[in-house]
């Protein structure tokens, strides 16, 4: 299957690599340095809570609209009075506001990329960075580079909202070409009819077991008696969660720490922002069945 040129462009640049590693252990390092805020401030810049859904997209759609409008009012203030220059202005503040939040929020997402998914994240908040850099020069010069100094600025602002929108490419390329923050259950048709899927001593207390439902793996495990399943894949990044640790009624993700209730599947802690599949069970005839309950 061919490849996308970007990425075969961005295999070969090896230079990301340590960009990505820096950018993680300071994101990484940030958060931890917090204790339990900065597990509840990471989980709100993924989106986990109280959206329940990726931020970083969302947030980015502010300054992008904004810089787009702000470089359309700059140049029909060059050809008609009646538009005020101070119209651009404000809108490339309202960009740069909105890019603090997408910075955050995009590192944050970063730090749970690996390979060459890493490099393209890196890669695309390297390109962000400049974009921005040239709205910032852009501002200063329009408030302290004088009348002769306008024209410069709107060039500034023209080529800082090219270099966003090849960043902005890149962003979508993260989560189109490679799925990242994309629900890994999303297209799992789900099998309602039961399925055997063992004997009940085949899950012990506690014990994470994945099965097979159709086509879909599913985690098995017994609490205080009871047997519950959720969906086995991660719908953050495809982890497996039986290989992960059970902490009272809370899987572990082994890839990125999401951590998921196996009586209902609902995220109780981030990366991850969709929720995890749920699965009925019965014990018949000495046999147990599975079927998707949701």
């Amino acid at each position: 299957m061919a490849r996308p040129t970007v990425d075969r462009y961005v295999e070969r640049q090896g230079w990301l690599e340590p960009v990505g590693d820096f950018e993680q252990r300071v994101v990484g390092g940030s958060y931890g340095a917090l204790g339990g805020a900065g597990r509840f401030l990471k989980n709100a810049a993924h989106g986990t809570w109280p959206l329940g859904h990726p931020l970083h997209p969302a947030v980015v759609a502010v300054p992008l609209g904004a810089w787009t409008a702000g470089v359309v009012a700059d140049y029909a203030a060059l050809v008609s009075h009646s538009v005020p220059t101070q119209a651009g202005d404000f809108a490339l503040i309202v960009g740069l506001l909105g890019a603090l939040l997408g910075v955050v929020t995009g590192l944050t997402d970063h730090h749970e990329t690996y390979g060459l998914e890493r490099r393209l994240a890196s890669l695309h908040s390297l390109v962000m960075t400049l974009g921005t850099a040239l709205f910032v020069v852009s501002l200063l010069l329009r408030w302290f580079g004088g009348p002769g100094m306008h024209a410069l600025a709107v060039g500034l602002a023209t080529a800082g909202l090219l270099v966003a929108l090849v960043g902005g490419y890149l962003g979508g390329h993260l989560s189109f070409g490679f799925g990242t923050a994309v629900n890994r259950n999303a297209f799992v048709e789900p099998v309602t009819e039961w399925t055997p899927v063992g004997a009940p001593a085949d899950f012990a207390e506690g014990a994470l077991r994945a099965v097979t439902v159709g086509p879909a793996s599913v985690l098995v495990v017994r609490r205080d008696g009871e047997l519950l399943a959720i969906g086995d894949t991660c719908s953050h990044a495809g982890g497996p969660l039986h290989e992960g640790a059970l902490e009272g009624d809370e899987v572990i993700c082994p890839w990125h720490g999401s951590r998921f209730c196996v009586r209902d599947g609902s995220v109780r802690g981030g990366p991850a922002t969709a929720p995890q599949p749920r699965y009925e069970l019965r014990e018949v005839e000495g046999r147990v069945e599975a079927r998707a309950a949701d």
